[in-house]
């Protein structure tokens, strides 16, 4: 589409059924909101952008009043590439800048770190605007590199992911119940490593924050709800068993656990 804004997401991107579904209804009623902000913040701040696309709770369909904007702008060659947030229109927006030939560079370091957050922002949000086509082919760029999954673990970083988790999870069953932030901090860590440590022995894309728990599932259903059970467990009830018996089943994908005979190169 040559010079000009998307035609708005709110009808295209709501469920036929919306209607009969307050909440969706909402929903859809706030994303079409958001989207409507970003195209204009995009339009005022970067009115030489080459492309804009919206992701968040937008692009997924479960934004409410609160949620904030999550922007990536594609930007011509003689502009900055850079990561900014901002405040527009009382909404906090956190703006992904990259210019079209840094492109590549982002991607590949999405890849590298497995977690993939520009890769799903691009293929996944709502498209605003796309002047000459630079954007779909991004798009389409983002979308074969996330088919094509992250960056494997080498040998030694799986070792090494083994052994501190193996660490961590020594550590969790010898802190008594009475020391609650040291286990509970403890249990924070296991859970993170042991879901670093199955995305990565499915070939799968991992996250932090809130897409720790969807990646996992999305990764393993029942590895990974074993460990956010196990973890769920120790923060509500003091109990270490359940989060320390799913360790012990992720260890066993890849060898056990490492303790003795561990050896780290320089």
């Amino acid at each position: 589409m040559s010079d000009q804004a998307l035609p708005q997401p709110d009808a295209a991107s709501a469920p036929a059924d919306v209607t009969s579904d307050p909440a969706a209804s909402t929903s859809a009623s706030v994303s079409a909101l958001l989207a409507a902000q970003a195209l204009r913040l995009v339009e005022e701040r970067f009115p030489d952008a080459l492309g804009a696309v919206l992701g968040g709770s937008a692009s997924r369909g479960t934004a409410r009043a609160t949620s904030d904007l999550d922007l990536a702008v594609l930007l011509p060659d003689t502009g900055t590439s850079r990561r900014e947030v901002i405040r527009h229109e009382g909404r906090p927006a956190e703006l992904f800048l990259h210019t079209r030939a840094d492109v590549p560079g982002f991607f590949e370091r999405d890849r590298l770190l497995r977690r993939g957050t520009i890769l799903f922002i691009y293929d996944q949000g709502i498209p605003l605007l796309d002047r000459e086509g630079d954007l779909a082919r991004v798009r389409g760029r983002a979308r074969a590199l996330l088919a094509a999954g992250p960056a494997p673990l080498t040998g030694a970083e799986r070792e090494r992911s083994r052994y501190v988790l193996t660490c961590f999870l020594d550590d969790l069953l010898d802190t008594p119940p009475t020391e609650r932030y040291e286990q509970l901090a403890t249990a924070d860590f296991v859970l993170r490593e042991a879901a670093h440590l199955l995305t990565a022995h499915h070939g799968a894309w991992t996250g932090i924050g809130r897409w720790l728990p969807r990646r996992l599932l999305a990764a393993d259903p029942e590895r990974g709800e074993a460990l956010l059970a196990g973890h769920r467990a120790a923060a509500e009830r003091a109990e270490t068993a359940p989060l320390a018996a799913a360790v012990e089943k992720v260890l066993a994908l890849v060898g056990g656990p490492l303790r003795e005979g561990y050896v780290q190169a320089r």
